[in-house]
């Protein structure tokens, strides 16, 4: 099936208008806030924080921006037709896009036997049931699981090897919850129905089971907050893809250990002296003659 055919299931034309609510910073939100949509509509901008799940939009309008953004964070992207044809993230996000429509009004088989050919294709594996935000975009994509109850925001991008799993057999909500601006490095896992806070980083090869307030960059098995950097976007709007700047906390404890054993080295060397002094002067005053220490 085509493209054009899917005119035949009530998508409408792309329009220009924005229709996502922008949303002052206010940490985590519960799991109910997470699945409330939004009852008012913005033209002005694009949503910084994650508001539940997104609005309808014209599925030409999402495969637009999921082609337009690519350009943005790649640089070895030229132009729009090797995006097309050589880009397996963007050929795993359209057949995903198309897919979900499938599974939203009920066809249910041909939705996962969508999905299925489209990880046969690029070796990306994204249940039709997912809730994916706008521009998004996994770079040299293979090996990206997302799993049916996942939730991602705007602007989010995925490496390679990154799994968006569940942790329990139970039917409810049990995969993460991406906010907006979140980039993902290489290799990462992140387990459950945990939310990771918008514009967090990520590190490659990362277990993230837990929460994850926005802005922090985490790194680690199992992953730990290691840094607080604000303001990340570029001023063109970019979205800072400097994912390799990412800070050693075991290193930094070593360093903090060597230095503490270094201090106390030498403050035993100190009293080692102190106490040589102290004995080489009592030895010699017994050493004296009674009338000199007299």
């Amino acid at each position: 099936m085509s493209l054009h055919n899917l005119e035949g299931l009530g998508l409408e034309a792309p329009d220009e208008a924005g229709d996502l609510i922008p949303v002052a910073p206010s940490g985590l939100r519960s799991p109910e806030e997470r699945t409330a949509r939004p009852e008012a509509a913005d033209v002005s901008a694009p949503r910084r924080h994650w508001t539940g799940l997104p609005p309808r939009r014209p599925l030409w309008s999402l495969l637009r921006e999921d082609v337009g953004c690519v350009k943005a964070r790649d640089p070895a992207a030229r132009h729009i037709y090797e995006i097309l044809l050589t880009y397996p993230g963007v050929h795993a996000v359209v057949l995903y896009r198309i897919a979900n429509r499938l599974w939203t009004r009920g066809f249910r088989f041909p939705a996962r036997f969508l999905s299925w050919f489209g990880r046969v294709l690029t070796n990306v594996d994204i249940h039709p049931g997912a809730t994916i935000g706008r521009r998004f975009f996994i770079d040299h994509g293979a090996c990206v699981v997302i799993g049916e109850t996942a939730e991602v925001g705007d602007d989010v991008t995925l490496y390679h090897g990154v799994t968006l799993g569940g942790t329990s057999w139970s039917a409810g909500k049990r995969h993460p919850t991406l906010e907006n601006g979140v980039l993902v490095g290489a290799g990462a896992k992140i387990l459950g129905p945990i939310c990771i806070g918008a514009g967090c980083r990520i590190g490659a090869n990362s277990v993230v089971v837990e929460d994850v307030p926005p802005d922090m960059t985490v790194v680690g098995i199992p992953g730990k907050v290691v840094k607080d950097r604000r303001g990340r976007r570029l001023p063109d709007g970019r979205i800072d893809l400097d994912h390799h700047l990412i800070p050693d906390p075991v290193g930094d404890v070593l360093n903090v250990l060597i230095d503490r054993v270094e201090f106390l080295e030498a403050r035993v060397s100190h009293l080692q002296g102190r106490l040589c002094a102290s004995t080489a002067s009592r030895t010699s005053a017994k050493e004296k003659p009674e009338h000199e220490r007299a």
